[in-house]
This record gives structure tokens, sequence and C-alpha cells, in this order.
């Protein structure tokens, strides 16, 4: 007969059918939980691109500050160099004044002016203005022509001036690893925002994955305008 024949819906079907959500209706957990996701792999990203920057001029910096210092101590060099120079023409002079102030007090005219020819061009200007002063009779005269402002050495204000370059060079040099340990620092609080992105992705209480995202954010933002505040090489 046939309303003895029942049909059978298969079971998978039906219960397939029960839990299917209704047409339209939005999975909304499963999409925080991708918005979640895509915020963790953001700050990631941008994290790993300012800790790539702050290592690059870091870097720099350091290379920098070698520079200076390497410079800084080739020049302190010159500068010395400069100096034993002027030194050395400074006894030069000295011996030359004496010896022709010995043979003028011995009267020995001769030899006096054989010393004369022999001054150096640069130290006749201060000679012949200690002259000038009539220091053998004058009480109030200066002791000796080195000590007239005519007296000049160009290897002594040479070495003045290679000294300030490499004063100024050392200064660059210092200033240069400032600017490298403040990169530096700079990393800890990216990697700071790399750990706290890291281990939002393994929470599961959505209360305490906010909490870590936001101050994986916070770190960031703090971190990128403190970079934004230095140099760059």
């Amino acid at each position: 007969m046939a309303h003895g024949h029942h049909v059978h819906v298969p079971h998978e079907i039906t219960e397939k059918h029960e839990h299917q959500p209704a047409e339209g209706a939005p999975d909304r957990p499963e999409r925080g939980e991708r918005m979640f996701e895509l915020g963790a792999i953001l700050l990631l990203s941008l994290t790993t691109l300012a800790t790539a920057w702050s290592g690059y001029q870091a870097a720099r910096w350091s290379g920098e500050q070698s520079q200076h210092y390497a410079r800084a101590s080739a020049t302190r060099i010159k500068a010395q160099q400069q100096s034993t120079a002027a030194g050395q023409l400074r006894i030069d002079d000295l011996l030359y004044f004496n010896g022709w102030l010995d043979a003028r007090r011995s009267g020995n005219e001769q030899l006096a002016a054989v010393y004369r020819r022999r001054f150096r061009p640069e130290f006749v200007p201060a000679f012949r203005a200690w002259i000038a002063q009539r220091p053998f009779s004058n009480p109030d005269a200066i002791a000796g022509p080195l000590y007239m402002p005519e007296y000049r050495l160009v290897q002594s204000e040479r070495s003045e001036e290679l000294d300030a370059q490499a004063d100024e060079l050392y200064l660059e040099g210092t200033q240069a690893k400032t600017n490298d340990d403040r990169y530096i620092l700079s990393t800890l609080f990216f990697a700071a925002v790399l750990f706290f992105a890291g281990i939002s992705l393994r929470l599961l209480w959505r209360p305490l994955r906010v909490g870590v995202l936001a101050a994986a954010t916070a770190l960031l933002l703090a971190g990128v305008i403190y970079v934004g505040t230095l140099p760059i090489a």
C-alpha cells in the first residue's frame, strides 16, 4: 500500500540543515578574529620596517663616528708635526740672535753681520721692530725679538688651526656616537612591539588581546615619534 511507504531523509543532511546559519547572517566571532589578526600582522610589518630603519641608521652613525675619530687623530698628528717644526725654527732664531748679540757685545761687527745675514726672512720684521725700541738704552724695551708681536711662526699658527679642526672632528664623532646610541635605544621600543603583537595572536580572551594590541600600538607610536626626532645620517 502507498501509505505504508516512508521516505527517510539522511541524518547528515538534516543535521547540516539544522546547524547552517540563516542566509545573510554575519559570522561575527570569525570576523572579529580576522580583524585582530590583521591588526597584529600590520603591527608586526610596520615594526619590522621601523626596526630595520633604526638598525640602518645606527650602522651609518657608527661609521660616521669611526671616520670622524680617525680624521681627528690624523689631524692631531699633523698639528703636532707643525708644532714640532715651529719649535725647531724658534730654537734656530734664538741661536742666531744670541750669536749676533754676543758678537755685537764683543765688538766683532763682521761676525755680527754674518749672523744677521743668516736670520730667517720671517724673523727679520720682529728683529727690526725690536731694534726700533732702542733696547740697549731703553729699559722698558721688550726682552728680545722672539717676544715681539711681529714675531710670527706660520707653523705655529697652522698647528693651532689643525688642533681646532681636530677638536671639532672629535666633537662630531662624539655626537655621531650619541646618535648611534639613540637609534639603538629606539629598537627597544620596536622589540617590545614585536613581542606584544606576537603574543596577541596566541591569546583567546578578547579583552586581554585588545589590551595587548593597544599597548603594542602605543609603543610603536612612541618609537616612531622618538626616531622622528633623531638626525638622519
